[in-house]
């Protein structure tokens, strides 16, 4: 009798239990964590929210774990908001192989592809800038309806003729020599050039920035500063139809408040949005008013 019972009781047990896992409900929402751009080449993504896209790309040599402040405060305004780790940085693979503009563009292209995503807000930051300037060229805006370029590092990071803005290409071979040479010490320069002044970001977040710029792998913060000094954007913009934000600390030690200017000549239907409080690192640096500049521009 006690073996009938035994034996009831643990049938009763696993039924309930199997029932209970037929009905639980998945917590995701199904959306993957890293997508494969190339075979053996996934890049790290951070997709959040619901309603019309905006898509970020970081700058050099950041991640997209730099618009942790954007995520979800746009998110709760009503967009999906997803942020693209190029190849070689944060968190996405680092292959052997080319790390230029038209290999960052191409691998948005597949993310894009991927993920079905239409009429997006295109926003990319500092070196990430450029490359979401060159992504519109390149693919006619496939996929986007509107670009936002924050401390881009456009049209040309480099003093080229005709083009008395950037640095030199003295400054330009120093500047990769030290990708190469002392890595660690031009992360923490650059940390410290970020901010427009000392306080205006905590030290905890400078350390936060330069913890991410530190996981970049080392090939490939060298041939992206090389492939950014050599591109020079100036003649893209004039095809670039789309509108176009441009986000510019006035007070940029990396990339001059002119940058802004020179873009906003050459692509015309663009308007420039000034962080008079901020330097390179506007994101942080005025925060509040860099999500509410770029949700109003998103539903403009």
């Amino acid at each position: 009798m006690k073996t009938i019972i035994l034996t009831t009781m643990l049938l009763s047990t696993t039924i309930n239990t199997l029932l209970g896992q037929e009905k639980r409900v998945p917590a995701s929402s199904g959306r993957g964590e890293y997508i494969e751009v190339e075979k053996n080449v996934k890049l790290h993504v951070t997709d959040i929210g619901e309603g019309q896209p905006i898509v970020l790309i970081h700058g050099w040599p950041l991640s997209d774990e730099m618009y942790e402040y954007q995520y979800q405060a746009l998110a709760l305004k009503g967009f999906r908001v997803i942020g693209i780790t190029l190849r070689g940085f944060g968190k996405s693979d680092r292959p052997y192989g080319k790390y230029d503009f038209d290999v960052f563009s191409d691998d948005i292209k597949v993310v894009l592809e991927k993920l079905k995503i239409k009429n997006a807000v295109l926003g990319g930051f500092s070196m990430g800038g450029a490359v979401v300037i060159h992504y519109i060229t390149k693919y006619n805006a496939e996929h986007i309806s509107k670009l936002a370029l924050f401390g881009a590092a456009a049209p040309s990071f480099k003093k080229r003729d005709g083009y008395p803005y950037g640095i030199s290409d003295a400054d330009a071979a120093g500047l990769i020599l030290a990708t190469k040479t002392s890595r660690q010490d031009l992360i923490a320069s650059f940390g410290a050039s970020f901010p427009a002044k000392e306080g205006n970001i905590s030290k905890n977040v400078e350390k936060w920035l330069e913890n991410i710029n530190l996981e970049a792998w080392p090939y490939a913060v060298t041939h992206s500063m090389m492939a950014l000094c050599d591109i020079d954007l100036r003649a893209d913009l004039p095809k670039i139809k789309i509108p176009v934000a441009i986000f510019h600390g006035t007070q940029d030690k990396l990339c001059d408040f002119v940058f802004a200017e020179q873009l906003h000549q050459g692509i015309k239907n663009s308007y420039i949005v000034k962080f008079e409080n901020s330097g390179h690192a506007l994101f942080v640096e005025e925060v509040e008013k860099f999500n509410s500049e770029l949700e109003k521009f998103a539903k403009k």
